[in-house]
């Protein structure tokens, strides 16, 4: 699979080849023609997978325009980034950092990553309420998912104070945690409490699970900020703290629901089970090394499922959503206007 999407070239499927043709770049598979774009039109080549071969010359062209060649693992782990001498970078970063230093830009900023994080979480709700099999349960999540839509509402006519906007989220977080063992099967929940979150260490497997998938979904925030010339650790709503990658987790935010439900389907389906977890001394509870394998394996599965893009129009693969938010977010900071987050239907 090759795809063009804001003037980003994906090369997805494992054989393809990339070559140059004049002024423009060739996708083959199998030297069969798949695609064929002009250079000018091009900011990025993002090659995923060690099984795709970009040409010398090819790379040579993208250098020459001003375009970067990225490669990624198959897990989305960026091993380079290969651009002739810099010529955007210093600009965005500098627009990066003019924005962390208003106060105003820094609030409208971090207000979007809220905005699509309580949207996405009233999905999640949402989808778990019509699926719940009690009414308790059913009344549980909808009465929360209710709440976020005020805590929406409430954000739009927040201040441009950073302190109000995370005090927001934090409510919300707080609610969904307090009902989050109700997203299970009533069968399962003896097998994994959930008290609510807790993080280092996590004290029991529901919270193992979430934090060893958020550290996935950050990875995979680092590697797209990072390919699209953003300083991963200089963000807007996480305040700046040493070898804290604001940004990133920034960025994170609007996806954490996807991930959640991930953690949740693979528990109800019996997919993982509690005697996957291991506890360790001092109350902590880990995945078992086969655990961590099933769960990657998982994780990178879903990420090659397909969802319609609502901006493009088009299928996009759920692995590209956080390099295309990362590309929107470049060009917000650019032109200074709106960031929009990706909002789940």
């Amino acid at each position: 699979m090759a795809q063009n999407l804001q003037n980003v070239l994906y090369l997805l499927t494992p054989a393809l080849s990339l070559r140059r043709d004049g002024l423009a770049l060739r996708v083959e598979h199998e030297k069969q023609l798949k695609l064929s774009l002009p250079v000018h039109n091009l900011e990025s080549v993002f090659v995923f997978g060690a099984d795709i071969y970009v040409s010398p010359s090819a790379m040579r062209l993208c250098w020459e325009h001003g375009a970067s060649v990225c490669f990624f693992t198959d897990w989305g782990r960026l091993e380079a980034r290969v651009e002739g001498v810099p010529q955007g970078s210093m600009l965005l970063r500098r627009a990066q950092h003019a924005a962390a230093a208003s106060p105003a830009r820094s609030a409208a900023l971090g207000r979007a990553f809220v905005a699509g994080k309580l949207h996405n979480v009233r999905w999640l709700l949402s989808r778990s309420a019509r699926d719940a099999a009690e009414e308790d349960d059913r009344d549980s999540l909808r009465t929360v998912a209710e709440a976020h839509a005020h805590l929406l509402r409430e954000l739009g006519r927040a201040s441009d104070d950073l302190d109000v906007i995370r005090g927001i989220e934090g409510r919300a977080a707080a609610l969904h945690f307090e009902v989050f063992s109700r997203h299970l099967r009533p069968a399962l929940r003896a097998s994994f409490p959930f008290d609510g979150r807790s993080r280092r260490p996590p004290r029991d497997a529901l919270n193992a699970l979430l934090s060893f998938l958020y550290a996935l979904l950050r990875h995979d925030c680092v590697s797209a900020l990072t390919a699209v010339g953003l300083d991963p650790f200089a963000g807007y709503l996480h305040a700046d703290r040493s070898g804290r990658e604001s940004l990133a987790l920034d960025l994170m935010e609007e996806f954490r629901p996807w991930v959640e439900r991930l953690a949740l389907t693979l528990v109800n389906r019996g997919e993982l089970k509690v005697g996957q977890f291991l506890a360790r001394d001092g109350g902590s509870v880990e995945l078992s090394e086969a655990a961590r394998k099933a769960l990657i394996a998982a994780y990178q599965q879903r990420k090659a499922e397909e969802v319609h893009h609502p901006l493009f129009q088009e299928k996009v693969r759920h692995g590209q959503l956080v390099f295309i938010q990362a590309r929107l977010l470049a060009r917000a900071l650019r032109s200074e206007t709106d960031y929009t987050p990706h909002l789940f239907t």
